[in-house]
């Protein structure tokens, strides 16, 4: 099993901006795919980081700065 955390970030934007929003989401480290989708949220993101505290800096800094977002819901994936 990896060491790494990873999540995916449902996301959703301003009306007509979900292309552009995970076009720029894939450029960002650590996000290892980002695609636009239908229903109720426009992006689904997958990432990974080294650790918790790392992902949140991730989604804070990086992903939810991304012009275009009006909110994000963070799931981690757990192995069970």
């Amino acid at each position: 099993m990896s060491d790494t955390v990873q999540a995916y970030i449902l996301i959703q934007t301003e009306v007509g901006k979900a292309a552009s929003v995970a076009s720029e989401i894939s450029n960002i480290s650590g996000v290892t795919l980002a695609e636009d989708v239908t229903g109720p949220y426009d992006v689904i993101v997958r990432a990974e980081a080294s650790n918790v505290d790392e992902l949140g800096r991730l989604v804070v800094a990086k992903v939810q700065g991304v012009p275009g977002i009006t909110r994000t819901l963070t799931c981690p994936i757990v192995h069970i």
